[in-house]
Parts: structure tokens; C-alpha cells; sequence
């Protein structure tokens, strides 16, 4: 395998994961938050793909397939879903 593509695929998903972890932490809101699950999202697909074509990587593939799947269900819940996460179970003041 190209030594290059597995360099640039490591090193984007440990990058991007960075991020959205840094992202989701400020909980600057619901947008920010579902945009910072969609850059999980993309660090799971490329640590997969590394994960599966490097000889010794196959458990972060396997356990990035787990975390794509939960980061899906961020992205749904805060970005597509139509409601907004942080005032569920808050009743509104009247």
C-alpha cells in the first residue's frame, strides 16, 4: 500500500478527531456541535480506511466503525433531526 496515502489517512484522522473533540467540548451551541460531529465523521472514514489497509491497524478500523456510527447519530440528532437537543426535557418559561 502506498506509504503516503496511510501517512495522510493517520494523520487526518487523528487531526480531524482533535478537533471535533475540541469543537464538541466548547458546546458553543447545537449547530457547532452537529458541524463538529460531521469532522468525526470524517476522521472515522479515514482511520477505517487506514485501519483496514495497514497490516497492524484492523482494531482502530474495527472501533472506528463503532464511533462512525455513533457520530452519525450526533450528526443526526443536532444537525438533521428538527429539534433542538439542548431544550429537550427543559419546559419552556411562560
Amino acid at each position: 500500500m502506498n506509504e503516503n496515502l496511510l501517512n495522510a489517512l493517520q494523520y487526518y484522522g487523528a487531526g480531524a478527531g482533535l478537533v471535533a473533540a475540541l469543537i464538541v467540548s466548547l458546546n458553543l451551541g447545537t449547530r457547532p456541535t452537529g458541524w463538529g460531529f460531521v469532522i468525526f465523521v470524517t476522521s472515522s472514514i479515514a482511520l477505517i480506511a487506514w485501519g483496514f489497509m495497514n497490516d497492524e491497524g484492523e482494531g482502530i478500523g474495527w472501533q472506528n466503525i463503532g464511533l462512525l456510527a455513533i457520530n452519525l447519530v450526533g450528526v443526526y440528532r443536532y444537525l438533521l433531526s428538527g429539534h433542538d437537543p439542548e431544550t429537550k426535557g427543559k419546559e419552556k418559561a411562560t
